[in-house]
């Protein structure tokens, strides 16, 4: 059987001195709400966010309910025309909002030219090629619309639109590595400004539900029965899917001095592996997610014990969940117990692509307002959870979260993030 192989490398050399490198600037949207505040008020209260889709058709598949978020239909304030924000698709909506979000908390209104745009995405514009296939498809064949469809299907033209509107002269990477995406853009965008190959840069990820992704999943019986997700209950049986993201404004120690920005959280710890063990499975022992959480927490300089609160993949599914906590406890040894561990997929579903960036965004909330996101929906807890599997949201002083990403194909991404220090 093969074992997991780890790439923990970056491409850019990393001069003798690297620079630190912080977050100034947040924008977030998820099914528990379109910005900071309605984030944090979800996260204390404890609550699910599960809903009917009603968008597209879910006849056919065993349920219809997903995390759903509230997306703006407009935009005020941008250089898009009513007609071009009539075009966008919910993605496109997601990473416009959000980016919008982001500088408005970073206090800019432009950015210097060349700036790196770093976006992570699993589906992109996927309905517009679904609606693309329908009217190819149907009879007799419907043309209209069909070059737009195609145009802004993809991904590079719905990160263009984000530009255009915002008046932003970035360029643009995309990064599309599953589940991991978004951990991945924010990743790749620090070892950029850690290696002095910019001052500044945006990242994050987005992904928006869609009817082929939705069936995909429910043909692979992944989807929970109840439609309510349980990760680490002993008797879980799938997870939920959901949509959203988050974007990031990162700047160097420089830069942020130079402009006065507040700092909300430093990045540390970035650590990639690759699990060559199945193409949906994760490896039993999850020797890939001790790679990755081993590589971030060495490029951190800190030892597990550390680590107070872990944002774990967490996704419901039977064979995620065990691979994970095994993973855990077998890093962190005999102080896994005093790390506290839960999953915010729970609460509003699997965001794909966006998961990485939204989850990285609440556990920036977490260390910013002193609190435990929790683990809802848990009846019994798997014996394999030799940690601190925080149940019910509370209070806590943290200084040093981790968050872990797990996609598909095998890609791991660790990120972690600590209190700003001079």
């Amino acid at each position: 059987m093969p074992r997991a192989v780890s790439h923990c490398s970056t491409n850019f050399p990393m001069p003798p001195s690297p620079e630190r490198v912080f977050i100034t600037g947040m924008g977030m949207i998820s099914p528990m709400g379109s910005d900071e505040p309605s984030h944090l008020t979800s996260l204390r209260a404890g609550t699910n966010h599960f809903r009917e889709i009603d968008f597209f058709d879910v006849s056919r598949q065993r349920l219809g309910t997903a995390g759903v978020a509230d997306i703006p239909e407009t935009f005020a304030g941008t250089n898009l025309s009513s007609r071009q924000q009539n075009r966008l698709d919910r993605g496109a909506r997601i990473l416009l909002h959000t980016t919008k979000e982001a500088l408005a908390d970073a206090s800019l209104s432009s950015v210097p030219k060349n700036t790196p745009f770093i976006v992570g995405t699993s589906a992109g514009a996927m309905p517009l090629g679904e609606e693309f296939f329908k009217a190819a498809t149907s009879s007799p064949i419907r043309r209209a619309g069909q070059f737009q469809r195609v145009e802004h299907y993809q991904i590079q033209r719905q990160v263009g639109s984000t530009l255009e509107a915002l008046g932003l002269h970035a360029y643009t990477q995309i990064i599309s590595n599953a589940c991991a995406s978004g951990a991945n853009a924010i990743g790749h965008a620090f070892h950029a400004l850690r290696s002095g190959q910019s001052t500044l840069a945006l990242a994050g990820g987005y992904d928006a539900l869609c009817q082929l992704v939705f069936a995909g999943f429910d043909s692979l019986q992944a989807l929970a029965v109840s439609g309510i997700p349980r990760p680490f209950d002993a008797h879980r049986d799938g997870l939920a899917l959901g949509e959203g993201g988050a974007m990031m404004v990162l700047e160097t120690e420089t830069s942020m001095l130079a402009r006065r920005a507040t700092p909300i959280a430093e990045v540390t710890g970035y650590g990639i592996s690759t699990d060559l063990h199945h193409l949906t499975q994760p490896n039993p022992e999850g020797l890939a997610a001790i790679r990755s959480m081993s590589a971030a927490a060495r490029q951190a300089d800190i030892p597990p014990s550390q680590v107070q609160y872990l944002n774990s993949h967490g996704t419901g599914t039977p064979l995620n969940d065990i691979a994970e906590a095994n993973a855990i406890t077998t890093w962190a040894g005999d102080d896994a117990k005093n790390i506290s561990v839960s999953s915010t997929k729970s609460a509003m579903g699997h965001l794909l692509g966006g998961a990485g960036a939204i989850e990285s965004a609440i556990c920036l909330l977490a260390l910013k307002h002193g609190i435990l996101p929790a683990s809802l929906n848990i009846r019994e807890p798997d014996p394999a959870c030799q940690f601190d599997l925080v149940r019910a949201p509370r209070d806590a002083e943290l200084h040093t979260v981790l968050t872990n990403s797990f996609g598909f194909g095998g890609s791991n991404a660790s990120l972690i993030f600590q209190t700003p220090t001079s």
